[in-house]
């Protein structure tokens, strides 16, 4: 097993906590977006729409990955969470944790980044040595040092999340903690599809289905009744077509309950056979630049949305 890397020198530290920069903080910069983003009319700029003006409070719990535990289990009950075996804001806690042989660590405060340990990875994959890594990265147990994983968790921590051109606001109200999970799998044992519902105004619209995370990725489209659109969002679409969960209404009601509270947000859920599964909510899918190719697909989404001249 290699050795971890060095700890975290003070020059790094200071780079990746550094603040945003000046023009991400100038109130002209933020006045001339707001003048550009007025009249929002497809999805994409009604997302940024919302970056730019939505500050309720429920967004910043929609993006904390510990907070939105309590909303979920308050709107649609706790069993539909996953385990969470630890959340600390001390990423040196995972040095000493009772952990089980198959579990997820991920950063509370944004999205994209998780260390998925099982045996079901690959057994030359390592931990990130980048001290900025922000990754999916599937290891086996036994390639895992616990001081690189502490490491690595110190390091997302440090960082700012959302931090771009239109600035993911409510990523910046979230503590910088680290949530460990239980490990979701499949009735296969394989990590399962995530399927993402994009709920407008309580209602589910679309559907998004990602496979193979790990593996040959694929993602497809489709509506509410499970009609495949003819929409690419960058990856392959799968072959043969998914078939229509077993519990897909049931899905579709969870997420409306879940966005019922908020103008827009995707609600990403696992249907794991014996249970469904809680994943995240996300207000702002892709950053505000989700690619639509068709390119009018982002018009039809958009059309689902009335965003409000002021949000309350």
């Amino acid at each position: 097993m290699n050795a971890p890397p060095p700890p975290h020198s003070p020059a790094a530290k200071e780079t990746l906590g550094q603040r945003p920069p000046w023009w991400e903080r100038s109130r002209l910069v933020r006045g001339w977006r707001l003048w550009v983003a007025r009249r929002p009319r497809t999805f994409t700029e009604k997302v940024r729409y919302k970056m730019l003006r939505d500050r309720r409070p429920l967004l910043a719990c929609f993006a904390d990955k510990a907070a939105v535990r309590e909303y979920v289990a308050a709107s649609i009950g706790a069993q539909f969470l996953p385990v969470a075996y630890a959340v600390t804001a001390d990423p040196r806690d995972l040095l000493t944790l009772d952990l089980p042989e198959a579990y997820v660590v991920k950063p509370t405060h944004g999205s994209g980044a998780a260390v998925v340990v099982s045996e079901a990875a690959s057994a030359d994959t390592t931990l990130p040595t980048d001290p900025g890594s922000w990754e999916y990265r599937h290891v086996r147990p036994e390639a895992l040092d616990r001081r690189h994983l502490a490491w690595l968790a110190e390091g997302w921590t440090l960082q700012l999340y959302g931090q771009g051109p239109n600035r993911e606001w409510a990523y910046g109200q979230v503590p910088r903690q680290i949530i460990v999970e239980e490990l979701l799998t499949g009735p296969d044992g394989d990590i399962p599809d995530d399927l993402k519902f994009f709920v407008f105004h309580g209602t589910c619209h679309y559907i998004q289905l990602d496979s193979g995370r790990f593996g040959r990725r694929t993602q497809d489209f489709f509506g509410a009744d499970w009609s495949h659109l003819p929409l690419s969002g960058g990856p392959p679409w799968a072959v043969p077509r998914p078939p229509r969960p077993a519990k897909l209404e049931t899905m579709i009601a969870l997420a409306e309950r879940l966005g019922s509270d908020t103008d827009f947000v995707r609600v990403d859920l696992y249907d794991l056979g014996d249970r469904i599964v809680f994943g995240e909510l996300t207000s702002y899918p892709a950053g505000g630049h989700s690619p639509f190719d068709p390119i009018r697909f982002d018009a039809e989404f958009g059309a689902h949305w009335r965003v409000p001249k002021r949000y309350r």
